[in-house]
């Protein structure tokens, strides 16, 4: 006679397609092999454990290509092979791209900012922590149900918190982890406070199984589940850096290694916002009417507060640039939240959506560039001011040239052809829902970035004080710059190719 728990076990029995999940487990495999590797090798070698890294995180993003051919599904139960807890769609495959290939270019500059620490930075336990992220953030888009989206979500977040305050001695790293920890920490909670009433009212954790269980809460629960929604919003909120959980964005990005700011910038917004993208769109749509208007209003305050932030920075300010970059993300924020929240209006969801993921890919693309120059000046600047960017034409043309083209990508101008696309993209995205009024505000925020961007790129080129310092540009950082430089170009040459690669696959 069988026993009762026997169907119940064979429910709970999972498949595991170790092809669709290789991109996060090859990081967290190199990762573990780093770290290990870090406790033989003599410290003239340690230089190796940032070229397996580099390595490992482009072998992680070339399983991606096998994968192209169609969805794929693992961890899914027996009794419901449509209801998995991990799926390699288009959306995850895009993201993914973003993720690796962003954690790629960071380790690069990683690689050169690690030789001239001189030990002030612990080469394994850095590779480790970078790795692991990635590893997290890499898994998040594939995850279809709470737990394991918590999961990815503190996998991806807490190596962040160790490797901004990895600086031995630096009081300033120090005091940006613990407000980057404090922060996350609190939005991890409210998260899951959220998520468990979501449960408490739904009967189970499967984004798919929520979106149709959510519909017919008993009425005694509906409050429930109405709180457990916001509180989910709110607690994704402080994960892109949206106002008025922005707070600890500046701070960070000052008082990390600056590759690790540039990773925050890209790999953190696309964790993120494919987190809300996820509880919102695919978990969540039958709220639509509450999260809607809360992602417009967050939207709109967001693109304000983080342009006027980024407008107020004065160039002979220390750490005016990294400041600057980091006040701009916060504005960036605001653009990529305005599709999301047009998909609540919207009679097509997936094109909103999509929106979204296109202009993530040009913003990474380009942030990354931005950065990479700043690393290639912090090394003979250390307080990285804008004023010390006065006269960079003269002393590194290309570097100065592609520094202009990233900012004026990120300003929507010409010759940076695809920041303009981009934000045409989710302009209409804002229109084509009825948001005319978000549309105006995202209008009027275009013109404030313009200042400073053009303000930052005129400085480029003007004549420098004193005899022009020339800049050795190290392999690595070169690689960083001209891969960003080619992307940028090529993009915007052929704009189209980001939207047919954006084509998310969510429904």
């Amino acid at each position: 006679m069988s026993s009762p728990a026997q169907p119940l076990a064979a429910s709970l029995v999972q498949s595991v397609d170790w092809l669709a999940i290789a991109p996060p487990t090859i990081a967290a495999v190199v990762g573990l092999v780093v770290l290990v590797a870090d406790l033989f090798l003599a410290a003239h070698r340690k230089a190796l454990l940032g070229w397996t890294s580099v390595a490992g995180l482009a072998a992680a993003a070339a399983m991606l290509l096998p994968l192209l051919d169609g969805d794929r599904s693992t961890f899914c139960l027996t009794g419901d092979a449509a209801v998995c807890s991990y799926t390699a769609d288009r959306f995850t495959l895009v993201i993914q791209f973003l993720v690796l290939g962003g954690a790629l270019l960071s380790a690069l500059l990683s690689v050169t900012a690690l030789r001239d620490a001189r030990k002030e930075l612990p080469e394994g336990e850095y590779w480790f922590l970078l790795l692991s992220s990635a590893a997290g953030a890499a898994l998040l888009p594939a995850s279809r149900d709470l737990a394991t989206l918590i999961v990815a979500l503190e996998v991806a977040s807490l190596p962040a918190f160790a490797l901004v305050g990895l600086r031995y001695g630096d009081r300033k790293s120090s005091e940006a982890a613990l407000k980057f920890f404090l922060s996350s920490v609190t939005a991890t909670a409210v998260s899951l406070m959220g998520i468990s009433f979501v449960y408490a009212t739904t009967g189970t954790l499967y984004l798919t199984q929520v979106a149709d269980r959510i519909q017919s809460v008993d009425g005694q629960f509906h409050t429930l589940a109405q709180t457990g929604v916001v509180l989910t919003l709110v607690g994704f909120a402080f994960k892109t850096a949206a106002v008025p959980f922005h707070f600890w964005v500046p701070d960070t990005y000052v008082g990390a290694p600056l590759p690790i700011a540039a990773y925050l910038s890209v790999i953190g917004k696309a964790v993120g916002f494919s987190g809300l993208i996820l509880i919102t769109v695919v978990a969540l749509p039958s709220y639509a009417d509450v999260w809607g208007p809360a992602l417009a209003a967050l939207a709109a305050l967001t693109m304000t507060v983080g342009n006027v932030g980024a407008l107020r920075q004065q160039a002979t300010r220390a750490y005016s640039a990294v400041r600057l970059l980091a006040w701009s993300s916060v504005g960036q924020a605001g653009y990529l939240l305005v599709p999301i929240a047009a998909s609540a209006y919207s009679g097509d969801a997936e094109k909103s959506i999509g929106s979204t993921v296109a202009y993530a890919l040009m913003y990474g693309a380009v942030n990354l560039g931005a950065f990479a120059v700043a690393a290639l000046v912090g090394r003979t600047k250390s307080l990285n001011r804008l004023a010390d960017y006065r006269g960079l034409y003269a002393s590194s043309p290309l570097s100065a040239l592609l520094l202009a083209f990233f900012l004026l990508c990120l300003a929507g101008l010409p010759p940076g052809i695809i920041g303009l696309f981009a934000k045409v993209t989710v302009f209409s995205a804002a229109v084509d829902a009825g948001l005319g009024w978000l549309a105006v505000i995202m209008a009027v925020n275009v013109v404030i970035a313009l200042f400073y961007y053009l303000q930052w790129t005129a400085l480029l080129f003007r004549a420098p004080e004193g005899e022009p310092e020339k800049h050795r540009v190290p392999g690595p950082v070169t690689a960083a710059i001209a891969l960003t430089g080619v992307l940028g170009i090529v993009l915007s040459g052929a704009p189209q190719l980001v939207l047919r690669f954006t084509d998310t696959g969510l429904f």
